[in-house]
């Protein structure tokens, strides 16, 4: 896998940055790549830093807007509407999640939405990231400023704990074992897609309920 991406782009370093900005991929899988490709830790772990984090930008600002023109699309308004119904459940989820941590305590609501996104994105598992984590801030209604932190250092904890394992993978094993990371992880991503896709084509949309 690591050899085919390197002959598809023809450069590690924009292969990483590229492999980054790929949902479900994103920092996990660039950090993989690169170190498979023999890149150095720290420079595996800046280059898919940067690249992930970048993903933020476009989806806080454009997110709601593409949502709201797809919906006035016909052929993909139900599609559209499904999707936003599954991201706004998805915030609600995160945030019931914080306050059934603070249940005796008068927490500010809107700090609970933060540490919500932070961990969310911070702890490296399938589906969490930036993609959906900014996704989930836009849904919890968090301003600018206030989702931009938590998500950008909730990035740089999962790309250092990503560096961390994929290190120690690679004193256990020689790097072959990240080629095979990299494989588990597409076709994880793969999956996760699909599965996805059936979740929300089976999730009644808010127009359905109306």
């Amino acid at each position: 896998m690591v050899k085919f991406i390197q002959e598809l782009v023809g450069n590690d370093v924009w292969a990483t940055i590229l492999m980054s900005f790929f949902p479900l991929i994103e920092l996990k899988g660039a950090i993989v790549f690169a170190r498979g490709a023999e890149l150095g830790a720290f420079l595996a772990l800046l280059l898919s830093y940067i690249g992930s984090t970048l993903v933020f930008f476009p989806i806080y600002f454009l997110l709601r807007p593409i949502l709201k023109l797809l919906k006035k699309i016909k052929f993909v308004s139900v599609l559209a509407d499904k999707i936003e119904s599954y991201f706004s459940d998805k915030a609600q989820e995160t945030l019931e999640k914080q306050k059934g941590k603070n249940p005796n305590k008068k927490s500010n609501e809107n700090l609970l939405k933060t540490l919500g996104v932070f961990l969310f994105v911070a702890i490296p598992l399938p589906m969490t990231g930036v993609w959906t984590g900014t996704a989930i801030a836009v849904f919890l209604n968090l301003k600018f400023k206030d989702s931009i932190l938590p998500v950008t250092i909730g990035n740089l904890i999962a790309g250092i704990i990503i560096s961390l394992l994929a290190e120690l993978c690679l004193s256990l094993w020689n790097i072959a074992v990240l080629d095979y990371l990299l494989y588990g992880l597409f076709a994880l991503a793969i999956l996760l897609i699909v599965v996805f896709i059936i979740k929300v084509s089976l999730k009644k949309s808010k127009k359905e309920n109306e």
